[in-house]
């Protein structure tokens, strides 16, 4: 299995100081050490059957201090990372190429759903910087050039800003996160999560299944979630349905075991759906084979 979506963190210290309130107070209602570092995952994967896995940038330091992401990557076979960068800062085209010079280092992760003047604090759907952001062309072309693929967590409210940048960099590849914030109650097939057909028609767009027990309402194996997956598979195909845990993040309601084997449960899924979504997708879109 490869878990396309963990994240891990070092204790702080003085250069990296855990300055994100909010994330050190969620942290702390984790099922996990309150310093979940890269040798505690492993050793969670390593119970649970999963080969490999991508440590996402955790911004419980300064959100755009990938100091810790890009360690674990350089250090771990088994580890991928993703880091989080700012597209408006002045030097962020070398931000990004450095980062992506980072043996192991695949894209980077940016969070729509979140205010910018507190990035990683709040999520507010409402914001448009995304759009904004479309409009800064050396950190796009440096994207381009490193072939950083490009992770993004938004609302499925804000799906036609995303779309907005994928027809104007439609050369690179993408991940959308967390069904997009997407509930039960959401419909797949109209209103806003629909735009994701259209995203669908771009062979560089890729969909995760990944949170889902944060998405759900009921407990695993969060049954009320299970057509938004197949709708992802009828739209997508199965080589762009991509899973992820989330964990340790989801571990306020769900084990890593239950993060790692609900789609089994999945009745319309078959085995080979599975075989890719939870091993094979990942590796293909990014380009790892």
């Amino acid at each position: 299995m490869f878990d396309t979506h963990t994240h891990a963190w070092a204790a702080p210290s003085e250069e990296h100081p855990w300055v994100n309130g909010p994330i050190v107070d969620l942290v702390d209602s984790f099922d996990v050490h309150t310093v979940y570092t890269a040798d505690r995952l492993l050793s969670d994967m390593d119970r649970n059957g999963v080969d490999e896995a991508v440590v996402v940038g955790y911004p419980i330091c300064d959100w755009t201090d990938n100091w810790y992401t890009r360690r674990v990557a350089e250090e771990h076979d088994r580890l991928y990372g993703i880091v989080m960068l700012d597209p408006f800062a002045p030097d962020a085209a070398v931000q990004l190429r450095q980062c992506m010079d980072t043996e192991g280092v695949v894209g980077f992760r940016l969070g729509a759903a979140c205010a910018y003047d507190r990035m990683w604090e709040t999520f507010d759907p409402s914001v448009t910087w995304l759009r904004e952001a479309i409009g800064e062309s050396d950190f796009w072309e440096a994207a381009v050039e490193t072939d950083a693929a490009v992770q993004i967590l938004c609302d499925h409210s804000q799906l036609e800003q995303a779309l907005e940048l994928v027809e104007t960099y439609p050369e690179l590849e993408y991940l959308f996160d967390h069904f997009a914030h997407a509930g039960p109650e959401t419909p797949t097939d109209e209103g806003t999560f629909a735009t994701f057909t259209e995203l669908a028609e771009y062979d560089g767009v890729a969909v995760k299944v990944s949170e889902i027990a944060h998405m759900s309402e009921t407990t695993f194996p969060y049954e009320d979630m299970h057509d938004h997956v197949r709708w992802y598979l009828d739209t997508f195909g199965r080589e762009r349905v991509i899973w992820g845990s989330d964990y340790p993040n989801v571990s306020d309601v769900s084990s890593y075991a239950e993060a790692c084997n609900w789609l089994r449960h999945v009745d319309t899924v078959s085995e080979k759906d599975r075989t890719w979504i939870t091993e094979r997708a990942f590796r293909q879109h990014i380009g790892l084979d």
